[in-house]
């Protein structure tokens, strides 16, 4: 009897298939009528909110664009490069596969622009998947706990406001008090699988410092970085955003624990009223038009625990004015699951991290820290605040050493608090030995 042949190994179609779901069959089509100021008016093509079109010119260059309004017929786009060479009937052809980007597991060490396309000069990424850059937040059901905690490395946040993993916290500070570098550190020595870096509106002259010497190597090689600079379009800033959370959800996706990291959120509140003032809309708090107020949740809430892996988001808020409750300040606390406040005069006087503890909070810490690392850190908070209550008496020499026991305490442990709050630059602090440290700074804050 002639043995049957050995069953062939099945072919995987899924390439080809992504292929072609991802051609445009139709093709939308329209002309420039008007361009009045930031805005490109054109009759057609069909096309929605957010749509990306491109605009052929008649000197060969093709402007990409997105769409962001509709006015007596017409759609308003802004466009992402420069108009030079535009002309009145130029084609503008709808491009809906621009929503997707392609995302490989070569990322991590890559830099990428606003339209996820490598700008490191780098060979291209090698890609048979993609993701949708606004995709919606997960069903609240499905997020799981958060109890396990994520180590930052960094000692003032592993002990006195611990971070979880899926957790969501924002760094508040004015300019030059030390958010990129405290960014940086956490890169380099978190405990996350991968880093999700989006620089979003910074200065041209910060992208490579911030790689080179914040980030350094090490942190690069599992950090996938986003890049829109401040000189870019609006709409390709709050574009890059996108595009880091679509490649952190990727990562997500395969089991990972990611750290996204968004720096910063208010120049991304910025480029998003660029936007909303551009196509009409009126301006509300400090001139912030209502869709800045609805992009944030719908930035934040992506971030998060789920069954398959985690997502957790540390988001940069530049106060402006050091002003901590101006409109983007209270908009994103009241999302975010903890905050982290920089002081500016704690910077000034060469404390880093420039951390005021007392002004920080993480909203989990009695889910992730044991009922003995809530004392411990509760003791270092009670000195921290009975000695700034009586800061004036004490540098006056009005205060009368023994008139209070716990101020007396929490004057002769001072110096011993302070040497545990500070922390250099490089240097990285284990979750056991921080809790080693909090504690003996507790017992000495405790003791008679």
């Amino acid at each position: 009897m002639t043995p049957a042949p050995p069953a062939s190994t099945p072919i995987d179609f899924s390439r080809y298939t992504q292929a072609v779901l991802r051609i445009d069959s139709v093709r939308m089509e329209g002309e420039v009528v008007a361009l009045v100021g930031l805005i490109v008016e054109s009759r057609g093509p069909a096309c929605a909110i957010g749509d990306f079109c491109e605009i052929r010119t008649r000197t060969g260059r093709a402007i990409r664009c997105q769409v962001i309004g509709f006015r007596n017929g017409r759609v308003l786009s802004m466009p992402l490069e420069d108009t030079g060479g535009l002309c009145l009937g130029d084609p503008i052809v709808a491009r809906g596969s621009e929503s997707d980007i392609d995302v490989s597991a070569q990322l991590p060490g890559r830099v990428l622009d606003g339209f996820g396309k490598p700008m490191d000069g780098s060979p291209p990424v090698l890609s048979l998947e993609t993701r949708p850059l606004y995709a919606t937040p997960p069903n609240p059901l499905t997020r799981a706990h958060i109890d396990e905690r994520l180590a930052t490395g960094i000692r003032v946040i592993d002990g006195l406001l611990p971070c979880g993993k899926g957790q969501r916290v924002g760094i508040f500070g004015g300019s030059g008090v030390g958010k990129s570098t405290l960014l940086g550190s956490m890169a380099r020595s978190s405990a996350a699988d991968v880093n999700v870096i989006a620089l979003i509106g910074e200065r041209n002259r910060e992208v490579r410092e911030f790689l080179e010497h914040d980030l350094g190597e090490e942190g690069r090689k599992r950090s996938v970085v986003v890049v829109a600079t401040s000189d870019q379009p609006a709409p390709l800033r709050v574009r890059a955003c996108f595009v880091a959370l679509a490649v952190a959800e990727y990562f997500r996706d395969q089991g990972k624990d990611v750290l996204l990291v968004m720096d910063s959120i208010t120049r991304l509140a910025m480029a998003q009223r660029e936007i909303g003032l551009a196509a009409g809309e009126p301006p509300s708090q400090k001139g912030y038009t209502p869709s800045v107020f609805s992009l944030l949740p719908k930035i934040c809430e992506r971030a998060g625990n789920f069954a398959m892996g985690s997502i957790t988001a540390f988001f940069t808020v530049l106060v402006e004015g050091d002003d901590f409750n101006e409109p983007i300040c209270d908009a994103v606390r009241s999302i975010l699951d903890g905050h982290i406040t920089l002081a500016r005069e704690l910077g000034s006087a060469g404390h880093y991290p420039a951390i005021q503890v007392l002004d920080s909070v993480s909203r989990l810490q009695s889910k992730l820290a044991t009922p003995a690392e809530a004392e411990h850190a509760r003791r270092i908070r009670e000195a921290l605040a009975l000695y700034r209550q009586s800061e004036d008496l004490i540098n006056l020499g009005a205060y009368v050493s023994g008139s209070n026991p716990r101020l007396d305490s929490a004057i002769r442990t001072r110096s011993e608090i302070l040497r545990f709050l500070r922390q250099g630059a490089r240097e990285v602090s284990g979750v056991d030995d921080t809790i080693r440290q909090m504690q003996a700074v507790a017992d000495l804050v405790h003791a008679k």
